[in-house]
């Protein structure tokens, strides 16, 4: 159950992401190319559907960063609307 407006202001750390993603293309990429050195066909191409997708991950990152900053609150504004408490009526 969603209880406030965590997805219009939500950040992504698509730096991180992207690193993240080069490390795995980078470890698929040499999985593919050991285990088919080792003969191992099936595994070479599990490794290389793995590279595959990471590929199409990479440059999904890299399109979603070149689109540039959509607006994003300041570090001071809380991901939420704050609750108002009640002023006393009097």
């Amino acid at each position: 159950m969603r209880t406030g407006n965590e997805p219009v202001t939500a950040r992504s750390p698509l730096r991180l992401r992207f690193g993240l993603a080069v490390w795995g293309f980078l470890c698929t990429a040499a999985g593919t190319a050991a285990f088919a050195v080792a003969g191992r066909v099936g595994w070479a191409v599990a490794c290389g559907v793995l590279a595959l997708v990471t590929a199409l991950d990479l440059t999904l990152i890299a399109r979603h960063i070149r689109q540039g900053a959509h607006y994003q609150p300041g570090r001071d504004v809380p991901p939420y609307e704050p609750v108002k408490e009640d002023e006393p009526k009097g």
